[in-house]
């Protein structure tokens, strides 16, 4: 072999050992890549799937806590209605009491919102041809007995039952419903306690 064909040899073999060591080096920051994508992914995967987990569970007490607020607005609802039915059934009994009892609980209205002046009490056409004897006289006591007196109008009420108090050119509603409207929440909180608490 010549020196030219040596030294051809010995740069062929040096190209060579480099090339393979750049190949490994190479092949070696491929496996080091490949290794920290991987790991990288499987971190990423983790998150994801830890996001997505705690979603579905935000999702889920979402659903359960819009479903409870639903139902609790459902059973209101129907408490409601029901405490709403009772009231109308006591507003109707009441309406159909005898007239005995009728105007007895009008005495006891009036003694309940008489005031210690003079005034006015107005009745419906309906109940001024009905009202029993001594009535007007009964009135007159009590409305004393509070340090006031009240005249009664001979002029029907376009009303369906009760009274309306006059003082001073001011009105009081006393009638059954204004009495019903007025105490309704009071009203409502005893049935719901009858109906509902010691069911």
């Amino acid at each position: 072999m010549t020196g030219l064909d040596k030294m051809k040899s010995q740069i062929l073999d040096e190209a060579k050992k480099a090339a393979e060591e750049k190949i490994s080096e190479a092949n070696a920051q491929a496996d080091e890549m490949i290794c920290l994508a991987k790991e990288d992914a499987a971190k990423q995967t983790e998150s994801i799937q830890k996001k997505a987990e705690e979603d579905v569970a935000n999702y889920q007490e979402r659903m359960v806590s819009s479903i409870d607020l639903q139902k609790r607005t459902k059973i209101l609802a129907a408490k409601q209605e029901v405490i709403a039915e009772v009231l109308e059934k006591a507003y109707e009994k009441v309406k159909a009491m005898s007239e005995e009892e009728y105007f007895s609980m009008l005495l006891k209205m009036v003694e309940k919102y008489a005031l210690p002046q003079e005034g006015e009490i107005c009745f419906s056409a309906a109940d001024l041809a009905r009202l029993p004897d001594g009535f007007e006289a009964k009135v007159s006591e009590t409305a004393a007995s509070k340090g006031g007196s009240l005249r009664l109008s001979r002029e029907g009420r376009k009303i369906d039952n009760g009274f309306i108090l006059i003082y001073g050119g001011i009105e009081e509603n006393c009638t059954i419903r204004a009495m019903f409207d007025a105490k309704k929440d009071e009203l409502s909180d005893i049935v719901h306690q009858l109906v509902f608490l010691q069911a």
